[in-house]
């Protein structure tokens, strides 16, 4: 009788949303979703510096993968790519000019 394999439960994604606003705190402006295969933080910054921090601490939490709000530009983007140092994939949502930084590039703000 042959024996039926257990397939493995797939793991689940530990995953992190960073939104960047100039009146943001990140130890106030922050919030967890979990559904079955994943868990999502969504943390609010006031500048790429912030980000960086943020970036830091999430992977040392263990999350792998970061994606960022349109409001990172090209430069804010490499910066959180960098401080990530390889231990998450770095994701970024695309704005030419946002609409909630005045229709600018976080590039030209931070």
């Amino acid at each position: 009788m042959r024996e039926k394999r257990r397939e493995k439960a797939p793991m689940s994604l530990k995953a992190a949303f960073i939104f960047v606003a100039p009146e943001a705190d990140s130890n106030k402006h922050r919030a967890a979703i979990k559904t079955p295969m994943v868990s999502l933080i969504a943390i609010g910054v006031k500048d790429y510096k912030e980000a960086i921090e943020v970036t830091k601490e999430l992977v040392e939490q263990g999350i792998a993968a970061i994606e960022l709000c349109g409001g990172f530009g090209l430069e804010g983007a490499a910066a959180v790519k960098k401080a990530a140092e390889g231990k998450a994939a770095i994701g970024v949502v695309r704005f030419d000019n946002h609409p909630g930084l005045q229709f600018k590039s976080g590039d030209e703000i931070f």
